[in-house]
């Protein structure tokens, strides 16, 4: 673990999170929270987009023991994933430092601030999410996000 890279991008996450009160750990930039995976092998990233976004969207090329899916919703119908916790718990104790990811940033600030709730300290969002926000067309992965921020990550 590299200190002197990961101590600054820890700390803008932790300001964002003062800033905006959020009410977990931190915020990060795509480019931030892939920072922290390289330097710091600890850190996992969850992926809480559908099992079919992963296969038809892509996923981000990460290390097996560093990247992890749980979804948030369910497809087909988009309930609530009701183990969600359950299978948290399964991969991770509350100490680890979890980045959590989605399609733009809506639901891993959910799954962010759940996952705070319930005892894990060190969970931040990565904002932007995977594809990004929609570009004047309707269209991701044209304005930012993981995608954009030319991160590795493979398509369907």
């Amino acid at each position: 673990m590299s200190s002197n890279i990961i101590d600054p991008v820890l700390a803008a996450a932790k300001q964002r999170a003062r800033e905006d009160y959020l009410p977990y750990a931190g915020a990060l930039t795509p480019v931030e929270a892939y920072t922290l995976l390289q330097h710091d092998t600890k850190v996992l990233l969850v992926d809480v987009r559908t099992r079919a976004e992963c296969d038809w969207i892509g996923r981000a090329i990460l290390p097996e023991a560093q990247h992890a899916a749980i979804e948030w919703t369910q497809y087909p119908g988009g309930a609530r994933n009701p183990n969600f916790l359950a299978q948290l718990a399964m991969l991770a104790t509350t100490q680890r430092t979890l980045l959590f990811l989605c399609r733009s940033g809506v639901r891993s600030r959910f799954a962010a601030t759940l996952a705070a709730a319930n005892g894990y300290q060190h969970c931040m969002d990565i904002l932007e999410g995977f594809e990004g926000d929609k570009d004047g067309a309707g269209h991701r992965k044209t304005v930012n996000g993981w995608c954009v921020a030319g991160l590795p990550w493979v398509g369907a």
